[in-house]
């Protein structure tokens, strides 16, 4: 990674991240967190802005097939690593099995903490494919939902895996 200093001193670094499958190469200051990259230089605005202090997890993204809170995360850190928005998850016209069931079981209603939701159960699935309700619960535990009360999102994520909705009485498809 190269690093230059402009006339106010500030210390610039040339990062290559790639986000989504697509690399980019850009020139950010070294205390840019990635949720302002991402949002403010790619226009990725999936990603959200909300507490800013790494406890809702609005902002989470995959970094490395892992969630973090891009809040916390320095731009610079990223340089050479692989990043993964909720725009990267549908990967064709259609949308990933964890959007349609949020969809389908009303896991969604501001929206706001969705996008952090559903990368934080697609990691989970990848790791886990047949979670139980605790697993499930544990997963999101770092993002917060005002709307919800949960159930929906945990009856979704379920569905998700192929498994019945445990404690709610229904069936996934």
């Amino acid at each position: 990674m190269s690093s230059m200093i402009d006339k106010n001193g500030l210390q610039h670094h040339m990062v290559t991240i790639n986000i989504n499958g697509d690399d980019y190469t850009k020139v950010v200051k070294s205390n840019n967190l990635l949720v302002n990259f991402l949002r403010d230089e790619l226009d990725l605005t999936g990603t959200k802005r909300g507490c800013e202090m790494g406890d809702c997890g609005s902002c989470t993204v995959l970094l490395d097939n892992k969630p973090v809170n891009s809040c916390l995360v320095l731009t610079v850190d990223c340089d050479g690593k692989k990043v993964r928005t909720i725009e990267g998850v549908a990967t064709t016209e259609n949308l990933d099995i964890v959007q349609e069931k949020f969809i389908e079981f009303g896991a969604v209603q501001c929206g706001y903490c969705t996008a952090g939701m559903i990368l934080s159960a697609k990691t989970l699935l990848s790791d886990n494919p047949k979670p139980t309700q605790e697993e499930v619960q544990e997963a999101i535990s770092g993002n917060l939902c005002r709307c919800t009360g949960y159930v929906n999102i945990i009856k979704a994520i379920m569905a998700a895996s192929g498994q019945e909705v445990e404690g709610f009485g229904i069936e996934a498809e």
